[in-house]
């Protein structure tokens, strides 16, 4: 089962390439964090999709979505210094920890994440 990362959800909804992967993955049983959810709404509303459909199609995706709570938010928050110099966001390491928390593979469409999931021990598949 993966964790998707927000890069994923959007290659989804838009179609883009690699969108197969993470509609195979979703069947799978896929999960993410609530924070990556969050960067699939700005994501949405910058290209133009209305609100209330935003709502509506992340509100209707079939994953699980986990809280970020005090332990995952700390766990990502300590990630900072391992993964500096890939240049990851908040939530990209909130995804990876969440990853690693649970001891699932990370899915995401950013190349710079296969090194980082190495130095932390998370799997990370490329969607494209």
């Amino acid at each position: 089962m993966s964790i998707l990362d927000s890069s994923a959800i959007i290659a989804l909804l838009r179609k883009e390439r690699g969108h197969e992967l993470v509609a195979e993955a979703i069947v799978a049983g896929a999960g993410m964090c609530a924070a990556n959810m969050a960067e699939a709404a700005t994501a949405m509303v910058r290209y133009g999709v209305p609100s209330n459909e935003v709502e509506t199609i992340l509100m209707d995706l079939p994953v699980s979505v986990f809280d970020v709570n005090r332990e995952l938010a700390l766990q990502a928050g300590l990630l900072y210094s391992a993964t500096k110099s890939f240049g990851l966001s908040l939530g990209d390491r909130l995804c990876l920890a969440l990853a690693l928390r649970e001891g699932r593979e990370a899915l995401t469409s950013d190349r710079m994440w296969t090194d980082a999931g190495l130095l932390l021990g998370v799997p990370v598949r490329l969607i494209r």
